[in-house]
C-alpha cells in the first residue's frame, strides 16, 4: 500500500551539518563493538539504555512527551515496529562484528540504500529521480570497492563464522531500512525528542526481554568492567546520541532514502577509525581508499540534485 509522500518542510540552514556529524557519530560505532568484549545484546541494552536517560531527562524538562496522547493507532503501531526493527538491527550487526571484519560488517550493513529507496518509492510515494537513483549506484560501487580492498588485507575470522557474520550484517542492512522507512513517517507527527525517546524505549525493552530469556550477564563485573562501562557510555554519545539521533532529526527533512545513502559514508569512517585506534590496526589498502573516494562521490552527485 502507497502512502501519500510526506510533507515538505523547510530545510534548516543546518540540517547538512547534522547529517556529517551523524555520520562521524555512527562511524566510531564499529571500532568501539570491536574493541568491547561483552555479549552483543549487553552492548545493545547499555547504549540504548544509557540514551534513554539522556533523552527522558530532556522530555521531562521540555514536556514533549505529551505529544504521545496525539498518536494515531496507526502512527503508533508504526512507531513500535520502528522500535522492534532498531532491536533487531543492533543484535544482529553487533553480532557480524565478532565474527567477520570491521569493514566487511560496515560495508555489507550499509547495502540498505537499495532497499531503502524502493521502499521508499513503493510505500511512501517518494520516489528518487534518474540522477539519484545514478548516484546511489556510485556510492554502492565505492562500498564494494572499499570492503574488497579491505578484505583483501585484513585479518579475518575464516570459514563458516565469517560467512555467518556476513550473514548477520545483510539482516543488519534489512532491518534498519525497515526503520528508516517507517521512522520517516512518524517523524511527520513527532518531534525529534518524542520520536527517539519513544522509538528507543521500545528497543530497550526487546533487547531487554531476549537477553533476560537468553539468561545474559547483564552487568560487568570483574577487572574489565570499568572499561566495558566506558566504552558503552562512548557508544551511547557517539553512535546513539548523535549518530541515530542525528538521522532520525534529519528524516523530517531530507527524504529516506537520501538518509540512508549519506549514511553510506559509514565504511569510509570506520575503516579510517580501525586502522588508526590501538589494538584494532586494520590497516585500508589502495582499493579501500580508492572505494571511499567513489562512495563520497556518489553522495556528492546524489546532494547536489534537486527532487
Amino acid at each position: 500500500m502507497t502512502h501519500s509522500p510526506p510533507p515538505v518542510r523547510a530545510r534548516p540552514a543546518i540540517a547538512p551539518l547534522v547529517l556529517v556529524a551523524a555520520v562521524l557519530g555512527i562511524s566510531i560505532s564499529g571500532p568501539l563493538v570491536r574493541l568491547s568484549h561483552s555479549d552483543p545484546l549487553v552492548i545493545a541494552l547499555w547504549r540504548i539504555g544509557i540514551s534513554i536517560a539522556i533523552i527522558y531527562s530532556i522530555l521531562l524538562f521540555n514536556g514533549q512527551w505529551k505529544q504521545w496522547r496525539a498518536l494515531s493507532r496507526s502512527d503508533l503501531l508504526a512507531a513500535v515496529a520502528a522500535g522492534g526493527f532498531l532491536a533487531l538491527h543492533f543484535w544482529s550487526w553487533i553480532s557480524s562484528i565478532g565474527m567477520t571484519s570491521v569493514a566487511a560488517s560496515v560495508v555489507l550493513v550499509n547495502i540498505h540504500p537499495i532497499i531503502v529507496v524502493f521502499g521508499s518509492a513503493l510505500w511512501l510515494g517518494e520516489k528518487p529521480t534518474r540522477p539519484q537513483l545514478i548516484g546511489i549506484g556510485v556510492s554502492l560501487i565505492g562500498a564494494l570497492i572499499l570492503g574488497y580492498g579491505d578484505a583483501r588485507g585484513a585479518a579475518t575470522v575464516a570459514g563458516s563464522r565469517a560467512l555467518m557474520g556476513d550473514a548477520l550484517a545483510v539482516v543488519g542492512a534489512v532491518t534498519v531500512s525497515a526503520y528508516l522507512l517507517l521512522g520517516r513517517r512518524v517523524r511527520q507527527k513527532l518531534d525529534l525528542w518524542p520520536y527517539v525517546g519513544f522509538v528507543y524505549s521500545v528497543c530497550f525493552v526487546i533487547v531487554l526481554a531476549i537477553a533476560l530469556v537468553r539468561g545474559v550477564q547483564i552487568i560487568p563485573t570483574g577487572a574489565t568492567a570499568p572499561r566495558e562501562l566506558a566504552l558503552f557510555a562512548a557508544m551511547a554519545l557517539g553512535p546513539m546520541m548523535l549518530g541515530h539521533t542525528g538521522f532520525n532529526w534529519a528524516l523530517r527533512y531530507f527524504p529516506a532514502y537520501f538518509v540512508s545513502l549519506a549514511a553510506l559514508c559509514e565504511p569510509v569512517g570506520a575503516t579510517i577509525l580501525a586502522a588508526v585506534i590501538p589494538g584494532i590496526a586494520e590497516m585500508p589498502g589502495g582499493l579501500t581508499l580508492i572505494g571511499g573516494a567513489v562512495v563520497l562521490g556518489g553522495i556528492g552527485l546524489t546532494a547536489g540534485r534537486k527532487k
